[in-house]
């Protein structure tokens, strides 16, 4: 479980425990929504354990993947500044899950207690604004093959954080179509991308599961 959330970081270890305290913890099962786009905001939450995907709606009534959130990321805080108090996105657990959900009234008596949470959230939400700028341009400018290289090296190292320390294999828990969502491909040219590093010895396939091997050699096929 992390114990640090960028958000929080202008507070005091004290102010941090403070408002942990207060927070309640909820547990998710694989595949459980959390919210759904549209629906009222009343509430913050810090990942605490798994990760999240967030899906918005097409004009056509599908959904697409846009973001995987982990531990030590949140959730909600946008809804709250929203005049219509609406969420974004339907955020869904991807795996056994943990947040800790501060209520929208704990949330505005934290930014008016102190304004340095502000500043904090000023800049989350600027470096989200800049990294979705940066996949907009990757899908305007880079090929499919180096998007699915670039997001699974994303996806390891988030994974591989958590679960383990120095080299070796590290899981991936997503399906080839989730990560198709998320770098604007389909199934089929992901599998063919994905297939490309198997030859070279640097992942493996499973069922609903990637496992890299070489996260040195993955690094080197994105070419940042």
């Amino acid at each position: 479980m992390t114990t640090g959330w960028p958000l929080l970081s202008s507070l005091a270890e004290s102010q941090r425990a403070e408002l942990l305290s207060v927070a309640r913890t909820r547990s998710f099962a694989k595949g459980d929504i959390v919210c759904h786009e549209g629906d009222p905001a009343d509430s913050l939450h810090l990942v605490a354990d798994g990760h999240f995907a967030v899906r918005v709606s097409l004009p056509s009534g599908d959904a697409v993947m846009v973001n995987h959130l982990g531990p030590g990321d949140c959730f909600g805080e946008l809804a709250l500044l929203r005049p219509d108090g609406r969420r974004t996105a339907t955020v869904t657990a991807l795996e056994r899950a943990r947040t800790l959900v501060v209520t929208e009234t704990g949330f505005r008596r934290l930014c008016e207690q102190h304004p340095a949470v502000h500043r904090s959230l000023s800049v989350l939400l600027a470096d989200r604004v800049d990294s979705l700028s940066h996949d907009v341009l990757e899908l305007l400018y880079v090929g499919l093959d180096r998007r699915v290289y670039r997001r699974l090296d994303r996806l390891a190292r988030s994974y591989g954080e958590e679960s383990r320390s120095g080299a070796g294999p590290v899981v991936v828990p997503l399906t080839q179509a989730q990560l198709a969502e998320l770098t604007g491909g389909t199934r089929p040219s992901v599998n063919l991308a994905l297939q490309r590093l198997v030859k070279e010895g640097v992942i493996t396939l499973g069922r609903g599961r990637v496992e890299v091997l070489d996260t040195a050699a993955l690094a080197r096929y994105c070419r940042y």
